[in-house]
């Protein structure tokens, strides 16, 4: 079987790509090293292909990434189906070898040092994880609906999701909750998307208002729910289940929080829903991001006028908190542009997943939108305050290069399946 393309075969090597996906992608890996650039700029520095510095390292993981483009656009179709699996155990093999031989950084034992770069695993975990999602769940005989199939699709999300968090790696662990949405689309059912929900709902709740008064509040809400229903053996036991559940999970949610997170994590927790502040502490990185976001106003303070992020009063500026820069250099109006980028990516992958003939195809597409869609809200929402910070990075802009080959790897394989999607027929 061949798995390189026969050029003779093809009247270009770019026919059928969706040019404006590559260009999308094109403008957030500009934006994302002009603004590494501008994060980190000194005057003694001023060259931007400097390789001693972070944006001229950035260049050459961005040369590799359009490298590893162009290696998936030549590799034949049938290769990503075929060696899904042999991917995603080369990876699990290397999650568990980090574990033993990897560099500690920022607290996480997430990264093979390589020179003067390092490597990490659990970025290529999520490209691995794709493909095997969409090679398990393409497979005739799986059916989301059945517990069988229930029980293999999370198993291949949660392995890789263990071993990273045994890698003292939080944020990038609960990346691959986001290939819910996949599954969604698989035939999972909603009502687990509501139960996901309730859960959040009452684990804030209870942190804010206590165990006790929230017990309370959900035996009111189940007595009124018995006076209101048709009032049957079956609905009130129903109502009775969901309120002994919701009773025993309220009850775990202190003492979750109490014993098994970290004190930098309660910290982060307690400073978002407004129990502590601490400007010095868990909330500087915060308040720090707002200050930068909301002093760039309408347009900006300029190209390499930033001096919140260029003279480091933001932590990690060019990495978790690279909006930071965007949002102070360029202003609102730049920061709308960006989101829209990502809006636009987002709804066109879908919309690329959904024309899609083949099942893994299709499946493989919704995984990338998936967890693109996830970087991206959770990122930006840390910078701003709307989510806990955990420390993941915004796709194809940050920083680094594992996250940027990784997000390319994800995007330009779909890229082509889409191309040739009457191949995989």
């Amino acid at each position: 079987m061949r798995f390189f393309i026969d050029m003779r075969e093809r009247d270009s090597l770019f026919a059928g790509i969706d040019k404006i996906t590559v260009l999308i992608y094109l403008a957030l890996v500009l934006i994302g090293w002009i603004s590494i650039y501008a994060a980190v700029y000194q005057e003694d520095h001023s060259s931007i292909f400097d390789i001693s510095q972070n944006y001229g390292k950035q260049l050459i993981w961005i040369a590799i990434a359009l490298f590893l483009a162009v290696i998936v656009v030549l590799v034949d179709i049938r290769f990503f189906p075929a060696f899904s699996y042999l991917i995603y155990i080369v990876v699990i093999l290397l999650l568990i070898a980090v574990l033993f031989k990897g560099t500690v950084v920022a607290g996480s034992k997430s990264w093979f040092q390589i020179g003067g770069f390092a490597l990490q695993p659990a970025e290529l975990a999520k490209y691995a994880t794709c493909l095997a999602l969409a090679r398990a769940l393409s497979n005739d005989f799986f059916d989301m609906r059945t517990i069988k199939g229930k029980a293999i699709a999370f198993a291949i999300i949660g392995l890789p999701a263990i071993l990273v968090l045994l890698q003292n790696d939080t944020g990038s662990a609960l990346v691959f909750s986001s290939y819910l949405i996949a599954f969604y689309r698989e035939g999972l059912s909603g009502y687990l998307f509501i139960a996901g929900f309730a859960v959040i709902l009452l684990s804030v709740l209870t942190l804010l208002l206590g165990p006790a008064l929230m017990i309370i509040s959900v035996a009111v809400i189940a007595v009124v729910s018995i006076l209101f229903i048709k009032r049957n053996r079956t609905n009130i036991v129903k109502v009775i289940s969901i309120f002994l559940v919701a009773a025993a999970f309220i009850f775990t949610v202190e003492y979750s929080f109490e014993n098994i997170l970290q004190a930098h994590q309660k910290s982060r927790i307690n400073v978002l829903l407004g129990k502590e502040i601490d400007l010095k502490g868990a909330g500087y990185n915060l308040n720090q991001s707002k200050i930068a976001i909301g002093s760039g106003g309408l347009k900006g303070k300029g190209f390499l006028q930033g001096t919140q992020t260029k003279y480091s009063f933001v932590p990690e500026q060019s990495t978790d908190f690279i909006f930071c820069t965007i949002g102070e250099e360029w202003g609102f109006i730049g920061s709308v542009i960006v989101i829209a980028l990502y809006i636009i990516l987002i709804i066109r992958l879908i919309n690329m997943a959904e024309r899609q003939r083949s099942d893994f195809a299709r499946i493989y597409g919704y995984g990338v939108a998936s967890v693109v869609t996830f970087h991206f809200i959770i990122n930006i929402g840390m910078t701003i305050g709307l989510v806990p910070v955990i420390g993941i990075p915004l796709p194809f802009i940050s920083y680094g290069g594992s996250s940027l080959m990784a997000f390319t790897l994800l995007l330009f394989t779909f890229v082509k399946q889409d191309a040739h999607r009457l191949d995989l027929l």
